[in-house]
C-alpha cells in the first residue's frame, strides 16, 4: 500500500498546483498498478475516466497553461514551452527518421503499454556541439504538445554530492508524475566514465542515475545530450532506447540552414561554390554567419544579402570557430 499512498500524495499534489497533466499521469500508473494485480476491471475504469476528464477538459479550453516547477524540483529545472517543429530540423534523413519513430511510438503510446511494449522514451543524443542535439528536444517537446524541463547541471552536482544522489531521485520522481520532455544537457558532466581513480561518491552518482533511467516512467522522454561520447561510461549505452549520433552539416545541408534563417533576404544570391566557406562549420555557426550577412545588407539598406555579405560572414565565423 506504500506505493499506492505515495501515488495519491502525488495526485492531491498536482490537484492543488492545477497540474492536469501531472494528475493525469499519476492515475495512469495506478491503473497500469492496478491491471498488474489482475484488477482489470478497475484498470480499464480507471483509464475511461481519465480519457473523458481529457476530452471534457479540451472542449471547455483551448489553452494549455506551462506547468511550473516548484519545491525542490524548481532549483533543478527549468520549464519552457518550445516552439519548433520537426520540419524546421536540419539533420541527416537518419536521424529524422528516429526522430520521427519516437514521435510515433509516443502518440501510440497507450496502445504499447496496453500491450506489454514500452514506448522509447530514454534518448542519447551526442556529436559536435550546434548540431542540433538541444534543438532535437525542442522538436520532442512541440510535436507531442509537452513543456520541456532542462535539468540544471550546477543545480544538481553539489559540492556536498551526497546530496545529488537525491536530487536526481526528485528529477526521475517529476519523469513520472509531470509528463515532459526532460533535458539533461552537457550530459557527460554526469555520466563521464568512472572506472579509473575518480571513484567513491562520484561513481555512486552515477550508478544512481543508472537505476534511475532503467525505471524511468515512459509517460515522459529523457534525453540526455552530450559533445563527448569518448569520456561516457559504457554501461551508459545499453540504458538507452536510442542513440543519435550528429554531424556537422555537409555542404547541400549548410545551403538549406542559410535559406531557412534568410529567407526573402536572399533573393537572387547563389549559395553555389561555397563549400569551402561553409566546411568545418555547425548548423549554429551557420546561422550565426547568416544573421552576420543580413545585418550588414540592413544596416547599408539594402532589402537583400548578396553574396558577398555571405563570404564576409562566413570568414568571420570560420576564424571564430575554426581558428
Amino acid at each position: 500500500m506504500a506505493g499506492l499512498g505515495e501515488h495519491i500524495t502525488a495526485m492531491v499534489r498536482s490537484h492543488a498546483s492545477g497540474d492536469d497533466a501531472s494528475f493525469y499521469s499519476v492515475a495512469l500508473q495506478i491503473a497500469a498498478r492496478e491491471a498488474r494485480q489482475g484488477h482489470h476491471v478497475l484498470a480499464d475504469d480507471i483509464k475511461k475516466a481519465v480519457d473523458s476528464s481529457r476530452q471534457s477538459r479540451s472542449a471547455t479550453s483551448n489553452l494549455t497553461a506551462l506547468p511550473q516547477a516548484r519545491g525542490d524540483l524548481a532549483e533543478l529545472v527549468e520549464a519552457t514551452q518550445p516552439n519548433v517543429r520537426l520540419r524546421e530540423l536540419v539533420a541527416p534523413q537518419g536521424i529524422v527518421d528516429q526522430i520521427k519513430q519516437v514521435i510515433a511510438e509516443q502518440r501510440q503510446r497507450k496502445a504499447l503499454l496496453d500491450h506489454g511494449f514500452a514506448p522509447a522514451h530514454r534518448l542519447l543524443l551526442e556529436g559536435p556541439p550546434g548540431t542540433g542535439k538541444t534543438m532535437t528536444a525542442s522538436v520532442l517537446a512541440t510535436e507531442l504538445a509537452l513543456p520541456m524541463f532542462t535539468i540544471r547541471l550546477d543545480g544538481l552536482l553539489s559540492k556536498f554530492m551526497g546530496e545529488t544522489a537525491s536530487k536526481l531521485r526528485t528529477v526521475f520522481e517529476s519523469v513520472a508524475e509531470r509528463r515532459g520532455v526532460y533535458l539533461f544537457d552537457e550530459f557527460d558532466a554526469l555520466g563521464a566514465d568512472r572506472s579509473g581513480n575518480d571513484v567513491g561518491e562520484a561513481r555512486r552518482i552515477l550508478n544512481s542515475f543508472l537505476v534511475f533511467l532503467e525505471d524511468a516512467s515512459p509517460e515522459s522522454i529523457v534525453v540526455a545530450a552530450t559533445n563527448h561520447r569518448s569520456i561516457l561510461d559504457r554501461a551508459l549505452f545499453r540504458r538507452f532506447d536510442a542513440i543519435l549520433t550528429y554531424s556537422l552539416p555537409d555542404a547541400r545541408q549548410a545551403g538549406t540552414v542559410i535559406r531557412a534563417r534568410l529567407g526573402s533576404l536572399l533573393a537572387g544570391t547563389s549559395l553555389a561554390k561555397l563549400n569551402a566557406l561553409t566546411d568545418g562549420l555547425s548548423h549554429a555557426d551557420l546561422v550565426k554567419a547568416a544573421e552576420g550577412a543580413a545585418k550588414a545588407a540592413l544596416m547599408r539598406g539594402e532589402p537583400h544579402v548578396t553574396r558577398e555579405d555571405l563570404v564576409a560572414a562566413l570568414q568571420a565565423r570560420r576564424t571564430a570557430s575554426i581558428g
